[in-house]
């Protein structure tokens, strides 16, 4: 089991006896264990009352009392374990390319690394942290007539990247086409049509969203149901274009703190580092692959220059693999370039934001038109945006745009970009109750609300015409 659970209320068998037994030669009770005979059993009534009233009737809120400026309450439906926990007995076959068992521990944190609250964090499994997260979080109900959110906790990212080779698309689709079908028959979904649900999704947006024509890359249909497009959907990349209910989530880094102070402790010493290293690169090239050309500028400029760190991950440098290796680049680094590669957008982004290096976008989907509930909306206060048609083009050299920057500018960037990790971190799940400081999923369940909110206000105004 990967989850902590509420510890579940004793059964009524399992309470002590509150009778005391009698002695047959005494026939007459005295006064004094008279009371106490009358106020154990006036004890015992009221607890079984309560218990019964616990057992039949709906039950009392939970953890509500501190949820007060961290969010709203919600609900998280109690899915069939096909849908999630179920699926982590078969983690050595959750991912095509690599053993998922080592990743989907510790609540879908990974391994520990040597520095408490930091682990090996897969790129793709916040999904599974997102639902750890919630687990414990002081605004979840466990009466769904209080809620104003529902929860649905699938990890279709998970499921997804075990079947891109299943040729049949009728198997690929049908877990999601079963939670559909699921949800649908749930009372919570028919009040508002699942308008006031939501989901989160550990992968792209691209992974659910099979076209009729053209490869289909083993992206199965769950964000083209209809039914799903009702709903809200939390994912590492949102579709550009097409994602309207869409809403883009940070890809979980390293750090996961249990308290504000493991907070305030990283980001003073992220303020204090001495960045010897104007720009760094941690990647590699993609070949014939378009919208990732201007990696083949940027590792030939990064290479020959003085002032560039480069890490080639296509290379087999083995600092690729290892996160602190990572981020003590990026920690030494003034400037980190964040190009697009497979999809628009990369886990990269928010490693260098974790240690204070300023990113450099190429592409305007990287990050401006994905996390728009987590940065800046002026987006020169933290990053640096350099057209890839301009370098691919020849048109702009990296390091000359950066050695353009005032170091005045320089460190206002900077500051802005250590201001911005408390928010674009996952609390550690075990952080039960506030922890200080609002995180990655509070600012997620902030922003959602707002949608229902909205919603509901739309459709009231509708009626009223």
């Amino acid at each position: 089991m990967y989850f902590r659970k509420p510890s579940p209320t004793p059964p009524l068998h399992s309470l002590p006896s509150p009778t005391p037994s009698f002695s047959k030669s005494k026939h007459i009770i005295n006064n004094k264990f008279r009371y106490t005979l009358f106020l154990s059993l006036f004890l015992a009534s009221w607890l079984l009352l309560l218990l019964h009233h616990h057992f039949h009737f709906t039950p009392v809120p939970k953890h509500t009392t501190t949820c007060h400026g961290s969010g709203p309450l919600f609900y998280i439906y109690a899915l069939p374990s096909r849908f999630n926990l179920g699926l982590l007995q078969r983690c050595e076959n959750l991912n095509i390319y690599t053993n998922m068992c080592p990743h989907v521990a510790n609540n879908g944190l990974g391994q520990p690394l040597s520095t408490p609250s930091w682990y090996a964090t897969h790129q793709f499994i916040g999904e599974m942290i997102v639902h750890a997260r919630l687990q414990n979080h002081p605004c979840r109900t466990w009466d769904p007539h209080a809620a104003r959110l529902f929860y649905v906790p699938f990890y279709g990212g998970l499921h997804a990247s075990s079947v891109f080779r299943e040729a049949n698309l009728t198997l690929r689709d049908a877990l999601a086409v079963d939670l559909v079908a699921f949800l649908q028959s749930q009372p919570w979904w028919k009040r508002h049509h699942g308008k006031d649900h939501f989901v989160a999704l550990g992968r792209t947006a691209w992974d659910f969203m099979r076209r009729e024509e053209g490869p289909d890359f083993g992206a199965n249909i769950f964000l083209n149901l209809p039914t799903v497009r009702n709903m809200s959907v939390l994912t590492v990349e949102r579709h550009p274009w097409q994602g309207h209910n869409q809403f883009a989530i940070p890809y979980p880094s390293y750090f996961h703190p249990k308290s504000l102070p493991q907070m305030l402790t990283l980001q003073d010493t992220i303020r204090q580092r001495a960045r010897p290293h104007l720009f760094s690169f941690v990647g590699g090239t993609r070949p014939n692959l378009a919208k990732a050309k201007v990696r083949d500028h940027i590792v030939s400029q990064c290479g020959a220059s003085e002032r560039c760190v480069l890490v080639p991950c296509t290379s087999g440098d083995a600092r690729c693999h290892n996160p602190m290796a990572v981020l003590e680049v990026m920690s030494k680094s003034t400037f980190c370039l964040q190009a697009p590669g497979d999809s628009f957008t990369r886990r990269s982004t928010f490693d260098s934001v974790l240690a204070g290096c300023i990113p450099v976008f190429f592409s305007e989907h990287t990050a401006y038109t994905q996390y728009t509930w987590y940065f800046p909306t002026k987006r020169d206060t933290y990053s640096v945006f350099i057209d890839e048609r301009e370098v691919n083009e020849g048109k702009k050299k990296i390091e000359d745009v950066l050695l353009g920057i005032e170091e005045e500018e320089v460190a206002k960037m900077r500051e802005v970009v250590i201001g911005l990790i408390p928010k674009l971190t996952y609390a550690h799940p075990n952080a039960s109750g506030g922890v200080g400081f609002e995180d990655a999923v509070d600012v997620a369940l902030q922003r959602l609300s707002r949608l229902v909110i909205m919603d509901q206000t739309k459709s009231v105004g509708s009626a009223d015409i």
